[in-house]
Protein backbone atom coordinates (compact mmCIF):
# COMPACT_ATOMS: atom_id res chain seq x y z
CA UNK A 1 0.00 0.00 0.00
CA UNK A 2 1.00 3.08 -1.07
CA UNK A 3 1.95 5.92 1.90
CA UNK A 4 0.65 9.39 2.30
CA UNK A 5 3.04 11.92 -0.13
CA UNK A 6 3.70 15.35 0.61
CA UNK A 7 2.27 17.32 -3.11
CA UNK A 8 4.97 17.81 -6.01
CA UNK A 9 5.33 21.22 -4.73
CA UNK A 10 6.49 20.69 -1.38
CA UNK A 11 9.50 17.95 -2.96
CA UNK A 12 10.46 20.80 -5.25
CA UNK A 13 10.57 23.32 -2.93
CA UNK A 14 13.16 21.23 -0.60
CA UNK A 15 15.17 20.24 -3.43
CA UNK A 16 15.24 23.84 -4.25
CA UNK A 17 16.05 24.85 -0.47
CA UNK A 18 19.22 22.12 -0.30
CA UNK A 19 20.70 23.46 -3.41
CA UNK A 20 20.42 26.67 -2.59
CA UNK A 21 21.98 25.94 0.94
CA UNK A 22 24.65 23.92 -0.76
CA UNK A 23 25.71 26.77 -2.95
CA UNK A 24 25.64 29.26 0.11
CA UNK A 25 27.45 26.53 2.30
CA UNK A 26 30.41 24.27 2.54
CA UNK A 27 28.01 22.21 4.01
CA UNK A 28 25.98 19.73 1.67
CA UNK A 29 22.60 19.28 2.44
CA UNK A 30 20.89 15.58 1.87
CA UNK A 31 17.10 15.26 0.33
CA UNK A 32 15.88 12.13 1.71
CA UNK A 33 13.50 10.45 -0.38
CA UNK A 34 11.29 7.77 -0.53
CA UNK A 35 10.89 5.48 -3.50
CA UNK A 36 7.53 7.26 -4.24
CA UNK A 37 8.89 10.39 -3.64
CA UNK A 38 11.18 9.84 -6.29
CA UNK A 39 8.71 8.11 -8.74
CA UNK A 40 6.45 11.20 -8.19
CA UNK A 41 9.05 13.59 -8.99
CA UNK A 42 9.89 11.87 -12.17
CA UNK A 43 6.79 11.70 -13.49
CA UNK A 44 6.21 15.36 -13.09
CA UNK A 45 9.76 16.13 -14.16
CA UNK A 46 11.18 13.50 -16.72
CA UNK A 47 11.19 14.86 -20.30
CA UNK A 48 9.80 11.69 -21.78
CA UNK A 49 6.57 12.15 -20.06
CA UNK A 50 6.49 15.98 -21.01
CA UNK A 51 6.96 14.46 -24.66
CA UNK A 52 3.86 12.06 -24.14
CA UNK A 53 1.62 14.44 -22.92
CA UNK A 54 2.67 16.96 -25.29
CA UNK A 55 1.42 14.36 -27.74
CA UNK A 56 -1.74 13.79 -26.72
CA UNK A 57 -2.32 17.72 -27.00
CA UNK A 58 -1.21 17.29 -30.57
CA UNK A 59 -3.53 14.52 -31.70
CA UNK A 60 -6.41 16.83 -29.61
CA UNK A 61 -5.66 19.67 -31.54
CA UNK A 62 -5.05 17.45 -35.19
CA UNK A 63 -9.48 16.42 -34.22
CA UNK A 64 -10.10 20.30 -33.80
CA UNK A 65 -8.86 20.05 -37.72
CA UNK A 66 -11.00 17.51 -38.76
CA UNK A 67 -14.20 19.16 -37.53
CA UNK A 68 -13.13 22.24 -38.71
CA UNK A 69 -13.61 20.47 -42.47
CA UNK A 70 -17.18 20.75 -41.64
CA UNK A 71 -17.47 24.65 -41.46
CA UNK A 72 -17.65 26.70 -44.15
CA UNK A 73 -14.25 27.92 -45.82
CA UNK A 74 -14.41 31.30 -47.41
CA UNK A 75 -11.46 32.26 -49.06
CA UNK A 76 -10.57 35.64 -50.28
CA UNK A 77 -9.15 36.33 -53.86
CA UNK A 78 -7.48 39.63 -55.64
CA UNK A 79 -6.20 39.43 -59.47
CA UNK A 80 -5.21 42.14 -61.86
CA UNK A 81 -4.33 41.81 -65.43
CA UNK A 82 -2.52 44.06 -67.67
CA UNK A 83 -2.93 43.45 -71.38
CA UNK A 84 0.49 44.20 -73.11
CA UNK A 85 -1.05 43.11 -76.76
CA UNK A 86 -4.73 43.47 -77.51
CA UNK A 87 -6.18 40.45 -79.68
CA UNK A 88 -6.67 41.57 -82.90
CA UNK A 89 -9.91 40.49 -84.99
CA UNK A 90 -9.97 40.14 -89.11
CA UNK A 91 -12.92 41.06 -90.33
CA UNK A 92 -14.17 41.65 -94.09
CA UNK A 93 -17.75 44.32 -94.46
CA UNK A 94 -18.71 45.51 -97.60
CA UNK A 95 -15.84 44.45 -99.22
CA UNK A 96 -12.96 45.92 -97.30
CA UNK A 97 -10.61 44.11 -94.69
CA UNK A 98 -10.59 45.58 -91.28
CA UNK A 99 -8.91 44.72 -88.47
CA UNK A 100 -10.17 45.04 -84.81
CA UNK A 101 -8.76 45.12 -81.39
CA UNK A 102 -10.42 43.00 -79.18
CA UNK A 103 -10.59 43.58 -75.01
CA UNK A 104 -9.22 46.03 -72.43
CA UNK A 105 -6.09 47.17 -70.88
CA UNK A 106 -6.98 46.62 -66.93
CA UNK A 107 -9.13 43.55 -66.06
CA UNK A 108 -9.69 43.69 -61.96
CA UNK A 109 -11.09 40.50 -60.28
CA UNK A 110 -11.85 40.03 -56.56
CA UNK A 111 -14.32 38.67 -54.24
CA UNK A 112 -15.15 36.41 -51.87
CA UNK A 113 -16.12 32.40 -51.93
CA UNK A 114 -17.32 30.47 -49.09
CA UNK A 115 -17.56 26.33 -49.62
CA UNK A 116 -19.21 24.10 -47.07
CA UNK A 117 -19.41 19.75 -47.47
CA UNK A 118 -23.14 18.66 -46.80
CA UNK A 119 -23.15 14.87 -46.85
CA UNK A 120 -19.17 14.00 -45.98
CA UNK A 121 -19.46 10.51 -44.83
CA UNK A 122 -15.59 9.88 -44.84
CA UNK A 123 -15.07 12.95 -43.25
CA UNK A 124 -17.89 12.41 -40.13
CA UNK A 125 -16.06 9.10 -40.10
CA UNK A 126 -12.30 10.57 -39.76
CA UNK A 127 -13.67 12.60 -36.21
CA UNK A 128 -14.24 9.01 -34.38
CA UNK A 129 -10.71 8.01 -35.86
CA UNK A 130 -9.21 10.94 -34.74
CA UNK A 131 -10.65 10.69 -31.31
CA UNK A 132 -9.19 6.59 -31.48
CA UNK A 133 -6.11 8.29 -32.01
CA UNK A 134 -6.39 10.71 -29.07
CA UNK A 135 -6.90 7.02 -27.06
CA UNK A 136 -3.87 6.08 -28.61
CA UNK A 137 -1.85 8.70 -27.75
CA UNK A 138 -3.01 8.51 -24.15
CA UNK A 139 -2.31 4.93 -24.09
CA UNK A 140 1.43 5.64 -24.93
CA UNK A 141 1.41 7.98 -21.88
CA UNK A 142 0.41 5.88 -20.02
CA UNK A 143 3.08 3.22 -21.27
CA UNK A 144 5.76 5.87 -21.01
CA UNK A 145 4.70 6.54 -17.00
CA UNK A 146 4.19 2.41 -16.49
CA UNK A 147 7.96 2.12 -18.17
CA UNK A 148 9.60 5.12 -15.71
CA UNK A 149 7.90 4.19 -13.04
CA UNK A 150 9.99 0.08 -13.33
CA UNK A 151 13.38 2.29 -14.05
CA UNK A 152 12.74 4.17 -11.09
CA UNK A 153 11.68 1.37 -9.26
CA UNK A 154 14.95 -0.48 -10.81
CA UNK A 155 17.22 2.20 -10.09
CA UNK A 156 16.45 3.18 -6.51
CA UNK A 157 16.51 -1.11 -5.56
CA UNK A 158 20.17 -1.06 -7.03
CA UNK A 159 21.04 1.75 -4.87
CA UNK A 160 19.59 0.34 -1.90
CA UNK A 161 21.76 -2.55 -2.69
CA UNK A 162 24.24 -0.30 -3.43
CA UNK A 163 24.52 0.67 -0.04
CA UNK A 164 23.63 -3.23 1.44
CA UNK A 165 26.74 -3.99 -0.47
CA UNK A 166 29.03 -1.07 0.77
CA UNK A 167 27.76 -1.84 4.57
CA UNK A 168 28.68 -5.65 4.51
CA UNK A 169 32.28 -4.94 3.30
CA UNK A 170 32.49 -1.70 5.40
CA UNK A 171 31.85 -4.56 8.39
CA UNK A 172 34.48 -6.84 6.67
CA UNK A 173 37.27 -4.37 6.28
CA UNK A 174 36.75 -3.52 10.24
CA UNK A 175 37.04 -6.89 11.37
CA UNK A 176 39.73 -7.26 9.06
CA UNK A 177 41.63 -4.14 10.38
CA UNK A 178 40.53 -5.31 14.43
CA UNK A 179 42.25 -8.90 13.67
CA UNK A 180 45.31 -7.22 11.96
CA UNK A 181 45.69 -4.74 15.27
CA UNK A 182 45.01 -7.97 17.25
CA UNK A 183 47.92 -10.08 15.40
CA UNK A 184 50.19 -7.48 15.41
CA UNK A 185 49.96 -7.22 18.73
CA UNK A 186 50.54 -10.98 19.63
CA UNK A 187 53.77 -10.35 17.36
CA UNK A 188 55.03 -7.90 19.46
CA UNK A 189 54.61 -10.38 22.84
CA UNK A 190 55.97 -13.03 20.59
CA UNK A 191 53.03 -15.61 20.13
CA UNK A 192 52.45 -14.59 16.31
CA UNK A 193 54.63 -15.15 13.49
CA UNK A 194 55.47 -12.56 10.48
CA UNK A 195 53.64 -14.35 8.20
CA UNK A 196 50.98 -13.85 9.96
CA UNK A 197 51.40 -10.44 10.34
CA UNK A 198 52.29 -9.89 6.50
CA UNK A 199 48.75 -12.05 5.89
CA UNK A 200 46.78 -9.91 7.72
CA UNK A 201 47.73 -6.73 6.28
CA UNK A 202 47.65 -8.27 2.85
CA UNK A 203 44.10 -9.05 3.87
CA UNK A 204 42.94 -5.48 5.08
CA UNK A 205 44.69 -3.93 1.61
CA UNK A 206 42.50 -6.78 -0.98
CA UNK A 207 38.90 -5.21 0.97
CA UNK A 208 39.92 -1.90 0.21
CA UNK A 209 39.55 -1.54 -3.86
CA UNK A 210 36.16 -4.05 -3.39
CA UNK A 211 35.15 -0.71 -0.81
CA UNK A 212 36.06 1.42 -3.17
CA UNK A 213 34.37 0.20 -6.06
CA UNK A 214 30.97 -0.26 -3.68
CA UNK A 215 31.14 3.35 -3.15
CA UNK A 216 31.39 3.73 -6.73
CA UNK A 217 28.26 1.69 -7.05
CA UNK A 218 26.67 3.93 -4.70
CA UNK A 219 27.41 7.05 -6.61
CA UNK A 220 26.76 5.75 -10.09
CA UNK A 221 22.95 4.44 -8.39
CA UNK A 222 22.44 7.77 -7.66
CA UNK A 223 23.09 9.41 -10.69
CA UNK A 224 20.94 6.89 -12.44
CA UNK A 225 18.29 8.05 -10.09
CA UNK A 226 18.27 11.71 -10.62
CA UNK A 227 18.51 11.40 -13.82
CA UNK A 228 15.42 9.96 -14.58
CA UNK A 229 13.81 11.98 -11.78
CA UNK A 230 15.20 15.22 -13.98
CA UNK A 231 16.83 16.05 -11.10
CA UNK A 232 20.15 18.55 -11.03
CA UNK A 233 23.07 16.40 -10.11
CA UNK A 234 24.74 18.56 -8.01
CA UNK A 235 21.75 17.88 -5.61
CA UNK A 236 22.71 15.28 -2.78
CA UNK A 237 19.68 12.80 -2.11
CA UNK A 238 19.78 9.33 -0.10
CA UNK A 239 16.90 6.97 0.33
CA UNK A 240 14.72 6.78 3.24
CA UNK A 241 15.06 3.42 3.80
CA UNK A 242 17.15 -0.07 3.36
CA UNK A 243 16.60 -3.11 1.90
CA UNK A 244 16.35 -5.21 5.10
CA UNK A 245 13.52 -2.66 6.41
CA UNK A 246 11.82 -3.12 3.17
CA UNK A 247 12.15 -6.70 3.66
CA UNK A 248 9.05 -6.42 6.25
CA UNK A 249 6.27 -4.91 3.87
CA UNK A 250 7.07 -7.27 1.01
CA UNK A 251 5.50 -10.32 2.04
CA UNK A 252 1.79 -11.06 0.70
CA UNK A 253 2.57 -9.48 -2.61
CA UNK A 254 2.03 -12.77 -4.52
CA UNK A 255 -1.43 -13.58 -2.50
CA UNK A 256 -3.03 -10.20 -3.58
CA UNK A 257 -1.92 -10.26 -7.09
CA UNK A 258 -4.90 -10.58 -9.86
CA UNK A 259 -4.23 -12.50 -13.33
CA UNK A 260 -6.12 -9.15 -14.54
CA UNK A 261 -4.46 -8.51 -18.36
CA UNK A 262 -7.37 -5.97 -19.15
CA UNK A 263 -4.36 -3.00 -17.88
CA UNK A 264 -1.41 -4.64 -19.42
CA UNK A 265 -0.65 -1.63 -21.73
CA UNK A 266 0.25 -3.94 -24.96
CA UNK A 267 -3.05 -5.36 -24.78
CA UNK A 268 -5.01 -2.53 -24.74
CA UNK A 269 -2.55 -0.62 -27.44
CA UNK A 270 -3.18 -3.63 -29.94
CA UNK A 271 -7.20 -3.52 -28.80
CA UNK A 272 -6.93 0.35 -30.04
CA UNK A 273 -5.18 -0.33 -33.15
CA UNK A 274 -7.59 -3.25 -34.01
CA UNK A 275 -10.44 -0.04 -33.20
CA UNK A 276 -8.76 1.55 -35.68
CA UNK A 277 -8.44 -0.71 -38.11
CA UNK A 278 -11.79 -1.90 -37.84
CA UNK A 279 -12.87 2.09 -38.59
CA UNK A 280 -10.28 1.70 -41.39
CA UNK A 281 -12.94 -0.99 -43.19
CA UNK A 282 -15.87 1.67 -42.66
CA UNK A 283 -13.97 4.58 -43.99
CA UNK A 284 -13.09 2.28 -47.19
CA UNK A 285 -16.86 1.54 -47.26
CA UNK A 286 -17.96 4.74 -47.27
CA UNK A 287 -16.04 5.50 -50.73
CA UNK A 288 -18.72 4.19 -52.59
CA UNK A 289 -21.36 6.88 -50.52
CA UNK A 290 -21.94 10.21 -52.56
CA UNK A 291 -20.73 13.52 -51.26
CA UNK A 292 -22.93 16.52 -51.81
CA UNK A 293 -21.11 20.31 -50.92
CA UNK A 294 -22.03 23.70 -51.40
CA UNK A 295 -20.48 26.74 -52.67
CA UNK A 296 -21.20 30.34 -52.34
CA UNK A 297 -19.82 33.09 -54.56
CA UNK A 298 -19.49 36.87 -54.04
CA UNK A 299 -16.98 38.76 -56.65
CA UNK A 300 -16.72 41.90 -58.51
CA UNK A 301 -14.90 42.82 -61.80
CA UNK A 302 -13.58 46.41 -63.12
CA UNK A 303 -12.26 46.45 -67.10
CA UNK A 304 -10.78 49.36 -68.39
CA UNK A 305 -8.26 51.21 -70.82
CA UNK A 306 -5.50 53.58 -69.72
CA UNK A 307 -3.68 54.00 -66.46
CA UNK A 308 -3.68 50.91 -63.86
CA UNK A 309 -5.72 52.70 -61.30
CA UNK A 310 -7.62 55.19 -63.43
CA UNK A 311 -11.24 54.39 -64.78
CA UNK A 312 -11.89 51.58 -62.07
CA UNK A 313 -15.65 50.60 -61.81
CA UNK A 314 -16.23 47.76 -60.12
CA UNK A 315 -19.48 45.32 -60.60
CA UNK A 316 -20.93 43.06 -58.28
CA UNK A 317 -22.39 39.48 -59.29
CA UNK A 318 -22.65 36.50 -56.99
CA UNK A 319 -23.66 32.72 -57.73
CA UNK A 320 -24.92 29.94 -55.34
CA UNK A 321 -23.72 25.84 -56.47
CA UNK A 322 -24.41 22.69 -55.54
CA UNK A 323 -22.25 19.75 -56.44
CA UNK A 324 -22.94 15.89 -56.22
CA UNK A 325 -19.82 13.80 -56.51
CA UNK A 326 -20.77 10.12 -57.48
CA UNK A 327 -18.45 7.51 -57.04
CA UNK A 328 -18.92 5.28 -60.14
CA UNK A 329 -16.15 3.47 -61.56
CA UNK A 330 -12.17 3.56 -60.29
CA UNK A 331 -10.57 0.66 -61.64
CA UNK A 332 -11.64 -1.37 -58.41
CA UNK A 333 -8.70 0.71 -56.23
CA UNK A 334 -11.85 0.93 -54.03
CA UNK A 335 -12.50 -2.58 -53.65
CA UNK A 336 -8.77 -3.89 -53.10
CA UNK A 337 -8.41 -0.79 -50.75
CA UNK A 338 -11.27 -2.37 -48.40
CA UNK A 339 -9.65 -5.94 -49.04
CA UNK A 340 -6.77 -4.53 -48.02
CA UNK A 341 -8.15 -3.37 -44.59
CA UNK A 342 -10.07 -6.09 -44.04
CA UNK A 343 -7.11 -8.22 -44.13
CA UNK A 344 -4.87 -6.23 -41.99
CA UNK A 345 -8.06 -6.19 -39.35
CA UNK A 346 -8.25 -10.12 -39.36
CA UNK A 347 -4.61 -10.00 -39.37
CA UNK A 348 -4.74 -7.67 -35.73
CA UNK A 349 -7.16 -10.47 -34.30
CA UNK A 350 -5.10 -13.11 -34.68
CA UNK A 351 -2.30 -10.93 -32.89
CA UNK A 352 -4.39 -10.12 -30.02
CA UNK A 353 -4.77 -14.02 -29.34
CA UNK A 354 -1.19 -14.81 -29.66
CA UNK A 355 -0.29 -11.53 -27.68
CA UNK A 356 -2.63 -12.98 -24.77
CA UNK A 357 -1.11 -16.30 -24.36
CA UNK A 358 2.54 -14.63 -24.32
CA UNK A 359 1.32 -12.54 -21.42
CA UNK A 360 0.15 -15.37 -19.72
CA UNK A 361 2.91 -17.05 -20.03
CA UNK A 362 4.70 -14.11 -18.92
CA UNK A 363 2.54 -13.92 -16.27
CA UNK A 364 3.12 -17.71 -14.90
CA UNK A 365 7.11 -17.06 -15.30
CA UNK A 366 7.00 -13.95 -13.47
CA UNK A 367 5.25 -15.63 -10.52
CA UNK A 368 7.39 -18.58 -10.45
CA UNK A 369 10.47 -16.45 -10.34
CA UNK A 370 8.76 -14.18 -7.18
CA UNK A 371 7.72 -17.78 -5.61
CA UNK A 372 11.26 -18.93 -6.03
CA UNK A 373 12.91 -15.89 -4.77
CA UNK A 374 10.76 -15.83 -1.70
CA UNK A 375 12.53 -18.99 -0.83
CA UNK A 376 15.17 -17.82 -1.56
CA UNK A 377 15.31 -14.92 0.65
CA UNK A 378 14.09 -16.99 3.71
CA UNK A 379 17.11 -19.62 3.03
CA UNK A 380 19.72 -16.77 2.46
CA UNK A 381 18.40 -15.24 5.79
CA UNK A 382 19.03 -18.55 7.94
CA UNK A 383 22.76 -18.80 5.82
CA UNK A 384 22.95 -15.51 7.37
CA UNK A 385 22.28 -16.19 11.17
CA UNK A 386 24.01 -19.61 10.70
CA UNK A 387 27.29 -17.25 9.47
CA UNK A 388 27.35 -15.00 12.08
CA UNK A 389 26.98 -17.17 14.72
CA UNK A 390 29.78 -19.09 13.52
CA UNK A 391 31.68 -15.83 12.87
CA UNK A 392 31.15 -15.04 16.74
CA UNK A 393 32.56 -18.16 17.61
CA UNK A 394 35.13 -18.86 15.69
CA UNK A 395 36.37 -14.91 16.97
CA UNK A 396 36.35 -15.94 19.87
CA UNK A 397 38.69 -18.75 19.30
CA UNK A 398 40.99 -16.91 17.65
CA UNK A 399 41.02 -14.38 20.33
CA UNK A 400 41.81 -16.91 23.28
CA UNK A 401 44.29 -18.99 20.51
CA UNK A 402 41.90 -21.67 19.96
CA UNK A 403 41.87 -20.84 16.21
CA UNK A 404 44.21 -19.68 13.33
CA UNK A 405 43.77 -16.78 11.52
CA UNK A 406 42.93 -19.11 8.19
CA UNK A 407 40.10 -20.77 10.08
CA UNK A 408 39.06 -16.93 11.37
CA UNK A 409 39.16 -15.85 7.72
CA UNK A 410 36.85 -18.43 6.24
CA UNK A 411 34.85 -17.61 8.96
CA UNK A 412 34.58 -14.03 7.66
CA UNK A 413 34.39 -14.60 4.05
CA UNK A 414 31.39 -16.80 4.75
CA UNK A 415 29.75 -14.43 6.81
CA UNK A 416 30.31 -11.70 4.31
CA UNK A 417 29.28 -14.02 1.46
CA UNK A 418 26.04 -15.03 3.08
CA UNK A 419 24.79 -10.94 3.58
CA UNK A 420 25.53 -10.32 0.10
CA UNK A 421 23.73 -13.39 -0.96
CA UNK A 422 20.65 -11.85 1.43
CA UNK A 423 21.00 -8.61 0.33
CA UNK A 424 20.71 -9.84 -3.67
CA UNK A 425 17.76 -11.84 -2.90
CA UNK A 426 15.24 -9.14 -1.47
CA UNK A 427 16.29 -6.90 -4.45
CA UNK A 428 15.79 -9.55 -7.00
CA UNK A 429 12.44 -10.17 -5.22
CA UNK A 430 12.02 -6.34 -5.57
CA UNK A 431 12.71 -6.13 -9.26
CA UNK A 432 10.47 -9.39 -10.25
CA UNK A 433 7.55 -7.54 -7.99
CA UNK A 434 8.01 -4.44 -10.37
CA UNK A 435 8.44 -6.10 -13.51
CA UNK A 436 5.33 -8.10 -12.77
CA UNK A 437 3.41 -4.81 -11.91
CA UNK A 438 4.52 -2.83 -14.85
CA UNK A 439 3.38 -6.45 -16.94
CA UNK A 440 0.09 -6.12 -15.38
CA UNK A 441 0.19 -2.18 -16.11
CA UNK A 442 -1.40 -1.74 -12.30
CA UNK A 443 -3.13 1.47 -11.66
CA UNK A 444 -2.10 1.84 -8.04
CA UNK A 445 1.29 2.94 -9.01
CA UNK A 446 0.20 5.39 -11.42
CA UNK A 447 -1.96 7.03 -8.27
CA UNK A 448 0.88 8.71 -7.51
CA UNK A 449 0.90 10.72 -10.60
CA UNK A 450 -2.97 11.15 -10.32
CA UNK A 451 -2.70 12.34 -6.56
CA UNK A 452 0.50 15.43 -7.76
CA UNK A 453 -1.71 15.88 -11.37
CA UNK A 454 -5.05 16.98 -8.58
CA UNK A 455 -2.92 18.83 -6.06
CA UNK A 456 -1.18 20.70 -8.93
Amino acid sequence: MLMALPTLTCVAQEAMAAISTEQSSDVATKLVLSREQCIEIALQDNPTIKVADMEVKRVDYSKKEVIAGLFPAIDFSLAYQRAIELQTINMSMGGQDMSIKMGSDNTWNLGFTATMPIVAPQLWKSISMSDTQILANVEAARASRLDLIDQVNQAYYGLLLAEASYNVLKQNYDNAKINADLIQKKFDVGTASEYDVLRSSVQVKNVEPELLQAEIGIKQAKLLLKILMGMDVAVEIEANTTLKEMQQDMYGYVMGVERDLSQNTDLRTLDIQTKQLKQNVAMKKLAWVPTIGAQFNLAWSSISNGPVFKNINLHPYSNVALSVAVPIFSGGSKLFGLKQAQVQYNEMKLHRENLVRSLNMQVDLALDNINKEIKQIETSAEGVRQAEKAHSIMQKSFEIGAATYLDLRDSELANTASQLAYYQAIYNYLCSTSKLDTLLGKEDTLNIYKNATTEK
